[in-house]
């Protein structure tokens, strides 16, 4: 896992920092200090589980698998989905514990990402974010 850059966050502290990201609202970064410290909180908490599951709600499947590949490295993985012939929005979902990568066709409003930490035990990490945004690694 790449944990560059975690600077010297708590584990409370980078669930607040993320807590905004409920999935439900949408929430925007505006600046780029504060897309660091997205950043860093996410890599901390995903540091403190077993894995994570990522899906992906993008305008064009251009921008969806550049969040997918740029969010997988980040977390350590390597994705790769052929999504040549699609077009309009897309829902990916990448699941790197089994390997599985898919996509379809999206009609929903949401654009980001969503970062489902797992963890096998109690004390882990077991917490989804989202929608975070498509370009927080580019």
């Amino acid at each position: 896992m790449n944990l560059q850059n975690q600077a010297n966050l708590t584990i409370q502290e980078a669930q607040q920092l993320l807590a905004p990201f409920n999935c439900i609202e949408t929430k925007s970064v505006d600046s780029e200090s504060e897309k660091v410290l997205i950043r860093q909180a996410l890599l901390l908490l995903a540091g403190h589980s077993d894995y994570q599951i990522l899906g992906i709600c993008a305008g064009t499947p251009e921008q969806g698998l550049l969040a997918l590949e740029s969010y997988a490295k980040a977390l350590g993985y390597e994705a790769s989905l052929d999504i040549s012939k699609a077009e309009g929005s897309v829902y990916i979902k990448f699941n790197p514990l089994t390997g599985l990568c898919y996509f379809d066709s999206y009609t929903g409003k949401h654009r980001g990402v969503l970062v489902s930490c797992q963890s096998s035990y109690q004390e882990g990490i077991n917490e989804m974010y989202g929608h975070l945004p498509l370009e927080l690694f580019i």
